[in-house]
């Protein structure tokens, strides 16, 4: 077989055999003509299917190891459509510290009677055999987490489910198939928001589904068909543009990360640093084991909580001065998951500037060749109430990182900049 970076930079390249296109052309066509009267071609229509899309699955299917992939229109599509597996009464299991997005799915889906979801820490094997004993359709494993960076043995997990006859969902988000391949250690399907490390231009949105077994492919691209969540051409095109690429740029955020998170896990204002690679970090071992590498992302709780965060970002306020009352993140962030509850769109209370950062961009998502910097309670995770939030360790000083692929001296210069700025307030604090 050849190598991983020569299969990425190579897919669908040579492949149009009509006009000997070394890129293959975009099918943006909705429709395609039928041979003749009951003479079905190969597409018929681009919810179905479609050239650049198929060239795309097909490509992620070898790369993860797959039998098949689908792509849909965003990573949480893939969510949805993964769960189109489960029958109401059927039981999830899913870890506390799950991203955002597929915590706030799952819990509406619970609260609808659509399924059960059972949230469970699974680094900890007492709860999980316990948690197994309930016979779920569904394990769902992030691993590193979001936003936690925690590890979980993929393969002890995956082997647990096979005998408790459950599927094995593994979010490879975080690392990509350069860096882990989940459906290599016994997982069943992988996820992926291809929006972020697999597109990694921070340009187009975008998820799929991988699975090991090619029946289960099919099923899942019958539902995709049915449900209408099946990527769209361009953005398939585009996306395929970035995987062409991902090794390099893997490689790149992984040196940076590591630079960044040896300057935070050294300073007196950082409380704790999250990063697999890190050699004292809890999931090190594990993650040498079952990674080929450690990733760009990483999280760092900062001692001062929300007074250390907004130093930290370089909050000022403007001329027309600070108003009387200003909300702290945490009632930002209750507020917002009411409003998510409610389903209403959470309000915006008013803000100062920020422009202490000058190459973090305070942003969600992820994997983009830029660098970002999210908080968790009231960004990626503000569905969560605080209650969620405690149980899965995301506390209100915790900053994430997406490092991306700039210098990792203006990186560093910029993060301990933000940090003189957080320990100040911290020994002013002291002082008082």
């Amino acid at each position: 077989m050849k190598g991983f970076d020569t299969r990425a930079v190579r897919a669908a390249i040579d492949s149009d055999r009509e006009h000997g296109a070394v890129i293959p052309p975009l099918h943006l066509s909705s429709n395609f003509a039928f041979a003749g009267f009951g003479e079905k071609r190969a597409y018929d229509y681009t919810r179905s299917g479609n050239p650049t899309r198929d060239h795309l699955a097909a490509a992620l299917a070898d790369l993860e190891g797959g039998a098949r992939a689908v792509v849909t229109p965003t990573g949480m599509a893939a969510i949805a459509l993964v769960l189109q597996l489960v029958k109401p009464g059927e039981v999830v299991l899913a870890p506390h510290d799950c991203y955002g997005g597929t915590f706030r799915l799952l819990s509406a889906w619970a609260r609808r009677g659509l399924v059960t979801v059972e949230f469970v820490d699974h680094d900890e094997a007492g709860a999980l055999r316990e948690a197994l004993r309930r016979r779920p359709r569904l394990v769902w494993l992030e691993t590193p987490s979001n936003p936690l960076l925690r590890v979980v043995d993929i393969a002890a997990i995956a082997a647990a489910a096979r005998v408790a006859g459950a599927l094995t969902v593994a979010d490879n988000t975080f690392l990509s198939p350069v860096l882990q391949q989940p459906l290599a250690l016994g997982a069943d399907v992988v996820v992926h928001s291809t929006t972020k490390y697999i597109n990694g231009h921070s340009d187009v949105v975008g998820g799929a589904v991988v699975s090991r077994d090619q029946a289960l492919g099919d099923e899942l691209a019958w539902w995709a068909n049915c449900v209408g969540i099946t990527g769209a051409p361009f953005d398939s095109f585009l996306t395929l543009r970035g995987l062409r690429t991902l090794p390099l740029r893997m490689r790149q955020h992984e040196a940076n990360a590591a630079a960044v998170a040896a300057l935070l896990s050294d300073h007196p204002a950082v409380a704790r640093v999250h990063y697999p690679g890190l050699p004292n970090d809890p999931g090190h071992a594990l993650a040498a084991r079952q990674q080929r590498g450690f990733g760009g992302m990483l999280s760092f709780a900062l001692r001062g909580g929300e007074a250390a965060v907004r130093a930290f970002l370089g909050e000022r306020w403007p001329t027309s001065g600070r108003p009387s009352r200003v909300p702290t993140l945490s009632s930002a962030a209750t507020d917002a998951a009411a409003a998510v509850a409610r389903h209403e769109p959470p309000s915006i209370p008013r803000r100062g500037l920020l422009d202490g950062l000058a190459h973090f961009t305070l942003a969600e998502s992820l994997g983009g060749v830029e660098s970002l910097v999210a908080h968790p309670a009231t960004m990626t995770h503000a569905s969560m109430d605080a209650a969620a939030r405690s149980r899965a360790g995301i506390g209100d000083g915790l900053l994430r990182l997406s490092v991306g692929i700039e210098d990792a001296a203006d990186l560093c210069a910029d993060l301990a900049a933000g940090l003189r700025r957080a320990q100040s307030v911290r020994e002013g604090c002291a002082q008082r």
